[in-house]
């Protein structure tokens, strides 16, 4: 049962604490503006639309002066603005529909811009800092072939066009931050090509005008993504260095993936290098700054690509340069601090490479099917230890092929050690190169080679071991359209291959040594592999042949 409340002393109960807490009610009513708020609030608006309205009349010179400062700055460009919209509010401008036309090719413009947005960064502003903010939207950078052609020609650089000073006309603060939202560039080849395209290209690079910074220190953060070649997929993300001289710096990791390479056509056909089909992935690290330059390969997949290199009358030679150049490459790269070059895993599935000679009547190939290619570790820098590379396939689609390479990069040109094995090709798929080059057929036969070359100091040394098995160059039926003197020299190929056989393995085998330096060839690819073909087979038949015509003759 509750005890009652004590009384005080003068009898009463003692006040609750609810009721101590209560207020007098009071009714609050609002006031309206006086006569000076009123006249305030008026003229306030009317200023304001003054200003605004004083905005549109101020549009169109400041378009015009915008459009020919930018003229100004550009070099082989003309620059155009449709509209242009300034925002006296937020201090800022707005660009619709600008265009920049080579003028050697105007038409289309090389850049278009559907929107552009400049403003000051109020977040910057309150650390005291007065820049700009630009956000460009649905940009279209467009390059057909005779843009190119026509650069080249240029003995102006692209850099030295005026492009950021014409920029930086637009707005009178230092960029500071920018934003590319939905771009797309394409480019475009003559000839039955697809576009080179990339789309939905996302840009965000901030504390562009950073403080000066040490080198390879990029404070300044950068991320991109795109859709490459409709099904690809880019993205970019790294740190930057704008303050940098003579030029910007960045670092980067970039991946890719599911990237169609049938769209490099217009760029490889131009090398007699042609490609079909293939997807790409990989992602790895780039640097790019004044005082070091490196792509750090962390790893790439390569599937179902067919490679085709067509040897013409027109690049005769160019095998011969390239691989002179290559090989200079090498060795001006090796070892140089400023510069790294790696591929830590790159991987090649179910592919072709070939080599078509146009120049040969009747013209050839040389090909692997079902190519299988590991490289490991492949760098331009000794400190990085051996690279491996190994590769499988079937040469001329039958012949069990099996290289290992061990690599090792050296100013003075590069070391390497190669275990070729080749085995049990069909030589039936090889009559193309025995009618050029030894100027008969085969009905049967299987052909083996096995070769050690090693380079050193760009010397190379080795051998060349090729065998072949169970040799027949003559057929009753199918050569019975052949002149006699045809069907008598294939009878004695075939005649011939069985005398040289080793018994014990029933094969004709000859050795060829290998001697020369890689950076001093003095033949191209495919006319070693003529000189092989004679080594190797005619050199190793023609003394039976021509003991068998002495024989003949004394018969």
């Amino acid at each position: 049962m509750a005890q009652p409340r004590p009384l005080p002393e003068s009898g009463r109960p003692a006040p609750r604490l609810g009721n101590l807490l209560r207020f007098p009610r009071r009714r609050f009513r609002l006031r309206a503006p006086g006569r000076r708020t009123r006249t305030a609030l008026l003229i306030a608006g009317i200023v304001l639309a003054l200003i605004i309205a004083g905005s549109f009349f101020v549009d169109e010179p400041m378009r015009r002066t915008i459009e020919s400062q930018m003229n100004a700055r550009m070099k082989g460009y003309t620059v155009r603005i449709e509209k242009l919209r300034f925002h006296p509010i937020g201090l800022s401008v707005t660009l619709y529909n600008l265009s920049f036309s080579q003028d050697a090719h105007p038409d289309p413009p090389v850049l278009s811009i559907e929107k552009l947005d400049a403003s000051v960064e109020w977040k910057a502003l309150m650390h005291l800092a007065l820049v700009a903010n630009f956000r460009i939207e649905r940009p279209k950078l467009y390059v057909h072939l005779e843009h190119l052609r026509q650069e080249a020609e240029d003995p102006t650089p692209v850099a030295d066009k005026g492009w950021q000073d014409a920029f930086k006309t637009i707005y009178p603060l230092e960029i500071n931050m920018v934003v590319i939202a939905d771009g797309e560039a394409e480019y475009v080849d003559p000839g039955p090509f697809k576009p080179v395209t990339i789309t939905g290209i996302q840009v965000r690079a901030e504390n562009i005008r950073n403080v000066e910074s040490k080198a390879r220190d990029y404070p300044s953060p950068v991320e991109a993504k795109a859709v490459v070649f409709e099904t690809g997929r880019l993205t970019i993300d790294g740190h930057a260095d704008f303050l940098a001289e003579p030029h910007a710096g960045v670092k980067a990791n970039v991946r890719l993936a599911d990237v169609p390479l049938d769209y490099f056509k217009p760029v490889t056909n131009r090398y007699n290098l042609t490609v079909e089909g293939g997807v790409l992935s990989g992602e790895g690290l780039i640097e790019y700054a004044p005082t070091i330059r490196g792509v750090d390969l962390k790893s790439a997949e390569v599937s179902g690509i067919k490679i085709e290199y067509i040897h013409t009358p027109k690049n005769v030679g160019v095998a011969q340069k390239t691989t002179k150049a290559a090989a200079e490459k090498t060795k001006e790269t090796a070892d140089r601090p400023d510069l790294l070059v790696r591929a830590e895993r790159v991987r090649m599935t179910k592919s072709e490479v070939g080599i078509t000679n146009k120049t040969a009547d009747p013209p050839f190939r040389v090909f692997l099917t079902n190519v299988n290619l590991e490289v490991d570790n492949v760098s331009n820098q000794r400190a990085e230890g051996v690279g491996k590379i190994h590769l499988t396939g079937l040469f001329m689609g039958s012949g069990r092929t099996d290289a290992t390479m061990a690599f090792r990069p050296t100013p003075k040109g590069p070391d390497f050690d190669l275990v070729l094995k080749l085995e049990q090709t069909d030589m039936t798929k090889m009559n193309p190169l025995l009618r050029q080059y030894g100027k008969f057929d085969v009905v049967e036969g299987k052909f083996s080679l096995y070769s050690e070359p090693n380079g050193k100091g760009g010397a190379v040394t080795g051998y060349v071991k090729p065998l072949f098995k169970d040799v027949k160059a003559y057929d009753p039926k199918q050569d019975e359209d052949k002149s006699f003197v045809r069907k008598l020299y294939e009878r004695l190929v075939t005649g011939v291959s069985k005398l040289l056989k080793n018994p014990p393995r029933d094969e004709v085998a000859t050795k060829v040594d290998v001697e020369g330096r890689i950076d001093q060839p003095n033949t191209s690819a495919l006319q070693a592999i003529a000189n092989l073909l004679r080594n190797a087979f005619i050199d190793a038949i023609l003394p039976g042949l021509e003991r068998e015509a002495r024989r003949a003759s004394r018969d």
